[in-house]
């Protein structure tokens, strides 16, 4: 199909009601009606010959084909909003927007933030910082360093950065540890993962204790609960050697386990711009010296 006869109104109508899994929202986002939206997203349908949505009774489902389109699309309209941005401000910057979980974010990102933007002053790079978990397309991202096993459906994911846990805790609670079997009589705080003290305890060939502490979705959270003293954290701590260093916290035990890695994550379907790879050779230089892996060209 020649695409310049596709309706550019339907397209937008169509990627934003599978944004929102909903027409009606996608409306008021487009200022429209729900109604408009409906007949725009029919019409696109019958001109392309597929289906796009299901129909259910409380909202929308993707088909395959709506699946394949929306990525293309949300990214196509992102970055033609960015360039009348740009246009319209007298800037000429490619934007690159990276999400990033808090901690890389903290730990390694930020202190090297200035030589990223003295090395590519054309290049305006946007953080967005989350838990570990994103929407890539609703958040707009191009790229999203997160931490895991590198295995995200329909994503690519390049490691970028080791990240064993080890023990971490209040100084006066580590002076009460004298080895492992003792963190058995203490509050052991928890990340959503929940088999991460296991492994530990097993590497250090004890029996595992049953966490009882709280349970939180960061390892900054984890971090300053454990320096406010209720209990023992499972930290990356190549992510927070200041803080050690100020002596905030303290590492009871050298012993690190290994349960996943830093990544550079984007989705299959997004092409990179030069920007883009610009940002991954920053990353390679920057990361070469302690130990990360290449990134693929």
């Amino acid at each position: 199909m020649d695409v310049p006869q596709l309706p550019l109104n339907a397209l937008r109508a169509f990627e934003a009601s599978a944004r929102l899994c909903n027409f009606t929202r996608a409306g008021q986002e487009l200022n429209v009606t729900q109604t408009a939206i409906s007949h725009q997203v029919k019409a696109l349908e019958d001109q392309l010959g597929v289906t796009l949505f299901t129909r259910l009774p409380r909202g929308l489902a993707l088909t395959d084909e709506g699946q394949a389109l929306l990525p293309v699309l949300t990214d196509a309209f992102r970055r033609i909003s960015g360039a009348v941005t740009r246009v319209q401000e007298g800037r000429f910057q490619e934007v690159v927007t990276l999400g990033v979980v808090g901690t890389f974010a903290s730990g390694w990102l930020l202190p090297r933030l200035s030589d990223f933007r003295d090395r590519h002053p054309a290049i305006d790079l946007r953080l967005k910082t989350n838990n570990n978990v994103a929407d890539i397309v609703a958040e707009g991202l191009d790229y999203f360093i997160r931490f895991g096993d590198g295995a995200w459906h329909g994503t690519d994911a390049v490691p970028l950065l080791d990240a064993p846990l080890s023990p971490v805790c209040a100084p006066a609670l580590a002076n009460q540890l004298k080895q492992p079997a003792d963190l058995h009589a203490v509050p052991l705080l928890r990340s959503f993962r929940r088999d991460e003290w296991e492994r530990w305890f097993r590497a250090a060939d004890t029996v595992p204790a049953t966490p009882r502490g709280g349970m939180f979705d960061s390892s900054a959270l984890l971090l300053e609960a454990a320096a406010g003293g209720e209990g023992v954290a499972l930290l990356p701590v190549t992510m927070f050697q200041e803080v050690l260093k100020q002596g905030r916290v303290k590492q009871p035990f050298e012993l690190a386990v290994d349960t996943g890695r830093y990544w550079l994550t984007k989705l299959k379907s997004r092409e990179e711009t030069p920007a883009m790879l610009q940002l991954r050779a920053w990353l390679e230089q920057s990361l070469r010296g302690g130990g990360a892996a290449a990134l693929p060209r």
